[in-house]
């Protein structure tokens, strides 16, 4: 059985409905909290790679954080290597929830993407 790490934010409702998800599906999963252990610029990097997304669907562009930082218009002048180091610096700035295997990794909470897992 495949063992899943899930990524989330505890006060995000899309996070609440998904480990819901998770739950009543009976899917085994190692529950981590975004803003207490962020990713590493390594987990990201790879996790990037795998997903087959563009690095701009790693960023929460509702959150606070994205906005008040004005990363919409500073994202396209910067590197992928500082758009990694800032993804890093601060969990909020991450969509979540993630939810991360050896084969899957799965950005943002949409049912009928995360079924595949079953």
């Amino acid at each position: 059985m495949e063992k899943f790490t899930f990524l989330q934010y505890p006060l995000c409702g899309t996070c609440r409905k998904a480990r819901k998800w998770l739950d009543d599906n009976a899917i085994a999963y190692n529950n981590r909290l975004i803003v207490e252990q962020r990713p590493s610029q390594e987990e990201l990097r790879e996790w990037i790679a795998r997903s087959g997304l563009p690095l701009r669907k790693f960023f929460n562009t509702s959150g606070a954080v994205y906005k008040k930082l004005n990363l919409k218009d500073k994202l396209p002048t910067i590197t992928d290597e500082e758009q990694i180091d800032l993804l890093a610096s601060d969990g909020k700035l991450v969509k979540r929830p993630l939810l991360v295997s050896d084969d899957t990794v799965l950005v943002g909470f949409k049912a009928e993407e995360w079924e595949r897992i079953k």
